[in-house]
């Protein structure tokens, strides 16, 4: 089978795949590069997972004390009832 003058032409050279390399490892990240994002990237979902935690015991201690108040209200108020109003 032969090849046109434009088939040919459209063939990839050793000159092309080198040029081709070359901007592929222009456009990516090196391996320090790559560990420095990815250290940032920890670090910032191990903050994410320490606020998240934090926000939790939080909230936990919050409706603790809230329902020592309700026991409370119900203990002194025999009227207390609560209709959801």
């Amino acid at each position: 089978m032969t090849l046109t003058p434009e088939q040919f032409n459209k063939l990839v050279t050793k000159d092309d795949l080198k040029e081709m390399r070359a901007d592929f490892d222009n456009k990516f990240l090196s391996k320090e590069e790559f560990h420095d994002v990815m250290d940032a990237v920890i670090k910032k979902l191990d903050n994410i997972e320490h606020n998240f935690t934090s926000n939790q015991v939080a909230h936990d201690r919050f409706e603790e004390r809230l329902t020592d108040i309700e026991d409370n209200i119900k203990i002194k108020s025999n009227s207390y009832v609560h209709d959801g109003k």
